[in-house]
């Protein structure tokens, strides 16, 4: 594997005002009417990130790079990138461009499944702009020190820019010498190949795109790689919430084909192999299901996904069990266990699932495999914030 200098675009503070005011959250972290808000700012990363016409959000593009609100870097450079909580370290990276696809393509081990139209729509919205706005997020364990010469480095180097959003700090490092980008990227090689932690439908676009239109620009992708043997990424599950399930009606269907248990204590996070049920003031544990009905839920479907918990939530339960549809809004997805909880306390509200967070080796063992897991089984982070590092094409 090899990660490639690039001239980045990048904010320029003099123009665009605070950094702070004008990066953005991940794109899967932002709900609509945080969206709106902040594409009402006139600098804003959301600008371009949500625009419904990609061909607008180009123009908008365009204009600032004329103004000088975003500016190319002037030589190709590597990017060291690192979050803090305060005084502690979250996570430090390496961000370059990453072959993805034709001959000299890098190896990447994706985890998750995707969904045709959300393809369809990233690569729309990245041809159209003629740019990537955020880095794939990859994750591998170093046994070369990547993470230990990371440290070294910036110890011995200015910041090039910092900004703070929602209480976490971002920083960012120019790569520039030569000699130096070899030793940061010396042993990725010899590496543990990456897992793919963030960007599956912003990779299977590129990779598209790669196709459709010939040439180097889309064979690349922007790439944040972090050593886990360093700086570990956090790992846990996304949630689901019903809006329109009865929470009691909910585990009594589900009794049918797994054995459900109330909780008398009250909602907690579930334990491996464990489903917990929330709603109304109630909590249920749900584990065992049926291997019967699993196999008849699961059919056609990877052998692996017997023992994840996402699996038997969203082919068994939601649709099986619940009759719930396939409809925009009845099924929500949460990264935060308390806020899925919070969602379903006052009565009539709906239920929550609550799935219990999965380890990295047990993805790592089914990804190199080729078994993908159900869309929406994982959440690795923390994630880059959008706009901190830009790859835009030259206009034709």
């Amino acid at each position: 594997m090899r990660l490639l200098p690039f001239r980045a675009v990048r904010y320029d503070p003099a123009q665009a005002g605070r950094l702070s005011a004008v990066l953005s959250p991940p794109y899967d972290d932002m709900s609509p009417a945080h969206a709106r808000a902040q594409r009402a700012r006139p600098h804003h990363i959301a600008r371009l990130l949500y625009a419904p016409n990609p061909q607008d959000a180009a123009g908008q593009l365009q204009r600032w790079l004329e103004r000088g609100v975003l500016r190319r870097d002037p030589e190709p450079s590597l990017y060291v990138y690192e979050q803090r909580l305060g005084t502690r370290l979250l996570q430090r990276g390496l961000i370059g461009e990453l072959t993805v696809s034709g001959p000299l393509a890098g190896p990447v081990v994706p985890h998750e499944d995707v969904q045709e139209h959300v393809v369809r729509q990233r690569a729309a919205h990245m041809s159209g702009l003629r740019a990537q706005l955020e880095p794939l997020l990859l994750t591998h364990r170093s046994a070369e020190g990547t993470g230990r010469r990371l440290a070294e480095w910036v110890a011995e180097h200015p910041r090039a820019v910092g900004a703070r959003l929602g209480g976490v700090t971002h920083y960012l490092w120019r790569c520039t010498d030569p000699a130096d980008q070899a030793l940061l990227t010396t042993g990725l090689g010899g590496s543990q190949v990456p897992l793919l932690a963030d960007g599956h439908h912003r990779l299977a676009a590129c990779r598209r795109l790669s196709l459709w239109h010939d040439g180097l620009p889309w064979q690349r992708s922007l790439a944040l790689l972090v050593d886990s043997a360093s700086t570990p990424l956090r790992l846990k599950a996304i949630h689901r919430v019903l809006p329109d399930l009865d929470a009691e009606k909910a585990a009594r269907a589900a009794s049918g084909v797994a054995r459900v248990r109330p909780l008398h204590s009250g909602p907690r996070l579930p334990r491996p192999g464990e489903l917990v049920l929330v709603g109304d003031g109630r909590a249920w544990s749900v584990t065992e299901p049926a291997a019967s009905a699993l196999t008849d839920a699961l059919a056609g479907l990877p052998t692996g996904w017997h023992e994840q918990p996402a699996a038997v939530t969203d082919h068994l339960l939601i649709p099986g069990c619940w009759s719930t549809p396939d409809l925009p809004g009845a099924v929500v997805h949460m990264h935060d266990a308390d806020r899925a909880v919070a969602a379903v306390t006052s009565h009539g509200s709906g239920t929550a699932v609550l799935l219990p967070a999965p380890t990295e080796d047990g993805i790592r063992e089914l990804a190199e495999v080729g078994v993908l897991l159900p869309r929406k089984s994982t959440s690795f982070g923390p994630k880059p914030a959008a706009g901190m590092v830009m790859r835009v094409f030259p206009t034709r």
